[in-house]
């Protein structure tokens, strides 16, 4: 069982930045796809970035240019860089991890960020 441990949300004004970091232990030799999801209240958790063990990334439409994800496989750790932050990025993130054989995914237990306006 794969489990995810994040750091480094908090309040940040509007236009600052914050980084985050989620590190995966007890079998994270098995994963292939991490990255983080967001859920602001009332609203369902949407994919915020991924990036798989090859280095593949992928990010939504709303962060592009202002978040950057980046991972290091030789500590199982990935990381999401939020510059330019709106109040709109004010949501709980939650790192996730993918089995590579069976795709079932794992979560951490959620790093809330808040950007003041």
């Amino acid at each position: 069982q794969v489990q995810l441990v994040e750091s480094g949300g908090g309040l940040v004004q509007a236009g600052g930045s914050l980084r985050l970091s989620c590190v995966a232990s007890k079998g994270a030799f098995a994963i292939n796809a991490m990255g983080w999801y967001c859920q602001s209240p009332g609203k369902q958790r949407e994919l915020v970035a991924s990036i798989t063990r090859g280095g593949r990334m992928d990010y939504a439409d709303s962060v592009k240019g202002r978040f950057t994800i980046s991972r290091d496989n030789a500590k199982n750790t990935v990381y999401l860089e939020m510059n330019s932050l709106k109040p709109e990025d004010t949501a709980v993130y939650y790192c996730y991890a993918e089995n590579i054989a069976t795709c079932q995914q794992y979560w951490g237990q959620g790093t809330q960020v808040t950007v003041s306006s």
